[in-house]
């Protein structure tokens, strides 16, 4: 079984695996458009986390984790607790390279996603705009800034670019 990171799971999967390794979905972009109450934010100020948007054009890139069978029940279990606030499970299917012609993927795999419908959903703004929202905000699990400050360092660790964190990160200082 194969878990798709994007966003935190990315530096902090916080469960046993078995592989990690780069990957990308075809058709998916990342959005700073989820309101996160319980991590990076609280119920009266929520901060903001990615979640993916549908996007027949777009590409997003992450890791994939492969988690061994025999532990994944309590794995998703912890996995759908921490992801409580909008995200759904989607099977996604997850790709080694980023070109969009010829490569077959190689697995299925989970990913958390936010849909527009869920409550804590907050929608799209220009990436001055988020950044000013992520500024001030901080929950739980540390301040916003360090969500997308980290989220930025890791995607450059996987050599993942994603022009939208790029600009949000940039609007937040070196």
């Amino acid at each position: 079984m194969w878990i798709f990171a994007y966003g935190s799971l990315t530096w902090s999967p916080s469960f046993a695996f078995v592989e990690r390794r780069r990957a990308f979905v075809r058709g998916w972009s990342r959005r700073f458009w989820q309101g996160s109450p319980d991590h990076r934010g609280v119920p009266e100020a929520p901060g903001r986390v990615v979640t993916l948007v549908e996007d027949g054009a777009g590409i997003c890139g992450g890791c994939a984790y492969r988690i061994d069978p025999a532990g994944s029940d309590a794995i998703l279990a912890a996995l759908d607790h921490r992801e409580k606030a909008g995200f759904v499970r989607r099977s996604l299917e997850v790709f080694a390279g980023h070109e969009p012609d010829g490569e077959a993927s190689f697995a299925e795999a989970l990913a958390y996603v936010a849909d527009v419908g869920n409550p804590w959903f907050l929608g799209p703004l220009p990436e001055r705009e988020i950044a000013a929202w992520v500024r001030p905000r901080s929950g739980p699990s540390g301040p916003n800034v360090e969500y997308v400050l980290r989220l930025r360092e890791t995607l450059a660790a996987l050599d993942v670019r994603d022009p939208h964190v790029d600009a949000i990160a940039s609007f937040l200082g070196p």
